[in-house]
Formats: structure tokens, C-alpha cells, sequence
């Protein structure tokens, strides 16, 4: 299973993200855990994670992330920001993917 966290400034605004890409996921028969926090509850969610996709809207926080990752070996990359904005799912579920590998 792969699990996939989803980083905003207050885990709000990725939620209808979140469901797209758990839609997309059913599609692609894979079995994934996709969620979203809030950056500041970000520590509390570290547990066998493989992907950490931070919000295009807090990009200024990706070096702070991924030293906070990155040593547990937890991929981490920036959302594209045309996906996000248009909440294609199945493109950032694909990002997530590319990036587990």
C-alpha cells in the first residue's frame, strides 16, 4: 500500500484534491492511503509514509519539510501548481507515484 500525504496551510484546501485522487487511485486498481494535514500537524503524521506533497500555496515551506522527511526517507516534492488549480487528481496521484520510485 502506498501512503501519500497531502501538506496545505490548514489541510483544508486539498480535500476535494484528496478525493480526486483517491477516485483516481480506485481506477488504477492501487491501494493507497492519501490524506491531508495541515503543515504545522505534519510531525504528528509521519508513520509509514512514502510521498509528502506540499501545496503549491506553501511551496516557501519545502526545505523546512523536507528536512523534517527526508532522513525517514519519505519522498517529498511540490504540487504542480496547474493540477492543483484545476484539482486533476489523477495527474498528481501520478506525480505521487513517479516519485515513490
Amino acid at each position: 500500500m502506498m501512503k501519500i500525504l497531502l501538506v496545505c496551510s490548514a489541510g483544508m484546501s486539498t480535500s476535494l484534491l484528496v478525493s480526486k485522487m483517491r477516485k483516481a487511485a480506485e481506477e488504477k486498481q492501487l491501494t493507497a492511503e492519501i490524506d491531508a494535514v495541515g503543515e504545522s500537524q505534519l510531525k504528528n503524521h509521519l508513520e509509514d509514509l512514502d510521498v509528502v506533497l506540499i501545496g503549491p500555496q506553501v511551496r516557501y515551506l519545502e526545505s523546512k519539510i523536507r528536512k523534517l522527511v527526508e532522513p525517514k526517507g519519505i519522498k517529498v516534492d511540490v504540487i504542480d501548481s496547474i493540477a492543483y488549480g484545476m484539482i486533476q487528481g489523477d495527474k498528481v496521484l501520478e506525480q505521487a507515484i513517479n516519485l515513490a520510485k
